[in-house]
């Protein structure tokens, strides 16, 4: 019986949202496993010192500043892992905010926008702009979308941010039997609480106002005793629906919430 391998060694990668939390776990990760690494994101001293730790490692990568919201950026990203490489084989889109998390009426078009624009429409750039090096030899996406919009609803005040998740889903379903034929698989990840900087983009404005008084019991994420998920535990998921081990999945999402979606839906 054969056993399936984990290894990525000939394959090219990009990860968006890589300077930090998730994305930047996946990059060491996937690096580890053999891949080239295309690191991207919107801040470049945090960009390129977490692709200089890669390559002092021994792995080869490369930083590539862009705006997943920018049409041309996300297209000359892609044309550098070309002309880099020659290939590419896996794409991480895991770039994405919380953004504002408010009652209906504050949220403004302009924040509503700004949300949609990075998360949903980052996705879909992300993906259109990958795909001609992807459908040369096939590949996989993986997506990281949230268990907010998707399994869990109890976050009220989060609409635009869960929206945006939900249609990540929608999204990576539509596109994953449009692709299957060309041997590009897409899935989707869906985390519960982990702990990374993303409250960092996060506003939260009166949201006792409009979330109904639940009291859940001590600690919200049941396999962990309360504790959050860690990035390289999400790492580990993307990893393997990465490589060949998972090369009969696609159009499917996977939650990695400790339960907490189940106890919080």
């Amino acid at each position: 019986m054969r056993v399936p391998s984990l290894s990525l060694t000939g394959k090219t990668a990009l990860v968006t949202g890589a300077a930090s939390g998730i994305g930047r776990a996946s990059a060491r990760l996937l690096a580890a496993a053999g891949a080239r690494v295309a690191l991207l994101g919107h801040t470049a001293d945090e960009l390129e010192k977490a692709r200089d730790e890669i390559i002092s490692s021994g792995a080869e990568a490369i930083a590539c500043v862009a705006d997943v919201a920018d049409a041309d950026a996300m297209e000359k990203a892609v044309a550098r892992v070309r002309d880099t490489w020659g290939r590419l084989d896996v794409v991480v889109a895991n770039a994405g905010i919380n953004g504002l998390w408010a009652p209906l009426e504050q949220i403004t078009p302009e924040d509503w926008d700004r949300t949609l624009a990075i998360n949903l429409r980052g996705t879909y750039l992300t993906v259109r702009s990958a795909l001609p090096l992807l459908k040369k030899q096939g590949g996989s996406v993986i997506i990281v979308s949230s268990v907010n919009g998707t399994r869990m609803f109890s976050n009220t005040g989060a609409t635009a941010y869960s929206v945006s998740k939900a249609g990540q889903v929608a999204f990576a379903r539509m596109v994953a039997l449009e692709l299957a034929p060309s041997r590009v698989r897409i899935n989707t990840v869906c985390p519960g609480a982990i702990s990374t900087r993303i409250g960092e983009n996060t506003t939260q404005r009166d949201l006792e106002k409009v979330r109904t008084p639940v009291e859940f019991p001590e600690g919200q994420i049941p396999l962990t005793e309360g504790e959050p998920g860690a990035s390289s535990q999400v790492a580990e998921l993307i990893l393997f629906l990465a490589g060949d081990a998972s090369a009969h999945i696609t159009g499917t999402e996977v939650f990695i919430d400790g339960g907490q979606s189940l106890l919080q839906g």
